[in-house]
């Protein structure tokens, strides 16, 4: 059975100096802007979920965050200094990042791809020891790929080879980690598992930052939510402290209501269903209701990827803030 979230736990942040902080920035590609004057700071030993509607440049503040891609205008800071000025291996030492998209080498096996997070923890003074071997061996365990040891990538599975990625993170051991869609690819079994994996990281001391697309999913795991529309940010807080209608409908432009999960504790956002169109006169009550809400909802905005608040793949799981099993 699911146990609650300690809802008396104070929100962890803006005390003291965060690791990883953005100061004023403006992201862009190219000649198009995303975000101007951002800022944000994430809370150390925090799971930080961000949210939003598609194009609302949550996954670009990720990519400046691990230094993918650099501001044009203010600074990303890493223990207080600009990650742009770092050595690479310094970084890669401190902060994983599991982007959005990866393409494997060819021809490279599973136990290869995850042993290039121990490349970081290599020189000409250490090379590669028992433990590296051991922690590629727990990184795939954890992470249900250790069978696939031996496969090679490009003949898994996109469920498959995200959990690949996802041990290579792993095996990076650093005490910041971030997430750019983790669950993508995957089924609910192995997002749950996903999502309690990262539970369990954060409950060890890490600090971990990851975009998700679910609402419900986002509510139950975060520590602290940052909801961003637009290039700047809505709102920041705990799940339970910030996540009302008005701000789904602000955010999302979906009505619904917020209710408790009767298994975390934590919110749970039930969209509204949409209205028969005319016709539909000599509907039950309860026809309309179940299953027709999926297509035509005047709410659904860009929910198409997935972005609306959904309910249905948080109905499982562990909360973060529980102890493990």
């Amino acid at each position: 059975m699911t146990r609650r979230n300690d809802k008396s736990t104070p929100s962890q942040g803006r005390t003291g100096q965060q690791r990883l902080t953005a100061e004023s920035v403006t992201l862009a590609y190219d000649r198009r802007t995303v975000a101007e004057d951002l800022s944000v700071a994430i809370p150390d030993r925090s799971f930080t979920v961000i949210v939003g509607p598609n194009a609302c440049g949550k996954s670009t503040l990720l990519r400046a965050l691990s230094r993918l891609l650099k501001p044009a205008q203010g600074r990303v800071l890493l223990d207080g200094q600009a990650i742009g000025s770092l050595p690479a291996r310094t970084v890669a030492r401190t902060l994983g990042l599991l982007p959005q998209s990866s393409t494997a080498p060819d021809g490279i096996t599973v136990a290869g791809l995850v042993a290039r997070g121990r490349y970081p923890h290599q020189g000409l003074l250490r090379q590669w020891s028992a433990e590296d071997e051991r922690i590629v061996e727990e990184s795939m365990t954890a992470t249900g790929v250790a069978a696939l040891a031996d496969r090679h990538v490009d003949e898994l599975s996109g469920g498959q080879r995200q959990r690949v990625w996802i041990a290579m993170a792993l095996a990076q051991q650093t005490p910041l980690l971030l997430l750019d869609e983790p669950t993508t690819y995957l089924d609910i079994q192995h997002q749950i598992d996903v999502l309690d994996l990262c539970a369990d990281l954060h409950e060890q001391g890490r600090t971990l930052v990851a975009v998700l697309h679910d609402l419900n999913q986002a509510a139950r795991y975060a520590t602290h939510l940052i909801a961003m529309r637009d290039g700047r940010i809505e709102a920041e807080g705990r799940p339970g402290e910030i996540l009302t209608a008005a701000l789904v409908e602000r955010v999302f432009g979906v009505s619904c209501r917020i209710i408790e999960d009767p298994e975390s504790g934590t919110p749970l956002v039930i969209p509204a269903a949409r209205r028969p169109s005319g016709g539909t006169a000599d509907r039950g009550p309860g026809d309309g209701r179940s299953g027709e809400g999926q297509d035509g909802d005047a709410h659904d905005g860009d929910g198409q990827d997935g972005d609306s608040a959904t309910a249905a793949s948080g109905a499982a799981g562990r909360p973060a803030g529980s102890p493990a099993p």
